[in-house]
């Protein structure tokens, strides 16, 4: 039998305004402070949260995270884990995470705490405030060696040049998008392509994006996941996607905006305090 306490508590997650999907792959129990700080943060907030916790793994793998992600959503009523055996990369994981989502803003973010928790909610109070359909970060400043930096201005460089969408970072986050709104996207990428991809679809949809500042940290507790091989595929997916075709274009609502209208104009914050 279900306690009231208990029942409320389901109910609450039931009619989540916000789900988090959290990517812990390989994170192992080094996830569990930077989750115990996303509650922290969510905890003050006046509405009603969940955190979705994606802790794919390979098979045969000694990966801890699937049982650490498992404990976590056992541990605390708002949370739930999504553990399966890994069928794609981080565009897989990332993309079976929202899936899960319930909430009306749903976001994700990297479980390696490079990025302030705090962002997540200044990118859903920038959304809330301005009527924006999406909001994600852009890193002003970087403490992750001048390698990591150099890809990332040389990527961002050609996706200007090819989709014409100018944002700082394509593959900053947390990202934070209406449920509705995300629905339209048909996201297809299972790989490191995913991000660029919400970007593009998101402008072909004709949604309104905002961007706010953020200091991105070092990780600390193991390697970057970037291999000289994700570059590659960086670059033949932008390539593959600019002058390819496409097998599920996005959907538009009756009445919305083109790219090239207002609606497609890129809103930027100047300043994040306490960041």
């Amino acid at each position: 039998m279900l306690t009231s306490q208990r029942r409320a508590s389901i109910a609450c997650v039931a009619e989540s305004y916000f789900s988090l999907v959290v990517l812990c792959y390989r994170s192992g129990p080094s996830i569990v402070p930077f989750i115990e700080r996303l509650r922290h943060v969510l905890s003050r907030c006046n509405f009603t949260w969940e955190l979705v916790l994606v802790g794919n793994y390979v098979e045969g793998s000694d990966d801890e995270t699937p049982e650490v992600v498992r404990e976590l959503a056992e541990r605390w009523p708002n949370m739930s884990a999504v553990v399966r055996p890994k069928e794609g990369m981080m565009g897989w994981d990332m993309r079976m995470g929202l899936n899960a989502a319930r909430g009306e803003y749903i976001g994700v973010i990297d479980g390696d705490g490079q990025f302030p928790v705090e962002a997540v909610i200044a990118c859903l109070l920038k959304a809330e405030m301005e009527g924006l359909d999406l909001t994600k970060t852009y890193r002003v400043r970087r403490d992750d060696g001048i390698y990591r930096r150099m890809i990332s201005y040389v990527y961002n460089g050609l996706f200007k040049l090819f989709f014409g969408l100018q944002i700082h970072d394509v593959n900053s986050k947390p990202k934070i998008i209406r449920r509705e709104k995300y629905e339209l996207l048909n996201l297809e990428s299972d790989d490191w392509f995913a991000d660029a991809e919400i970007m593009i679809r998101a402008r072909e949809a004709g949604l309104s994006i905002g961007e706010i500042p953020v200091h991105f940290a070092l990780n600390e507790t193991r390697g970057s996941f970037v291999k000289p091989r994700a570059i590659f595929e960086f670059m033949s997916n932008l390539i593959r996607y600019r002058f390819g075709s496409r097998k599920n274009p996005v959907e538009s609502e009756p009445g919305q905006n083109r790219p090239g209208t207002e609606a497609d104009k890129i809103q930027r914050s100047t300043q994040l305090p306490g960041v």
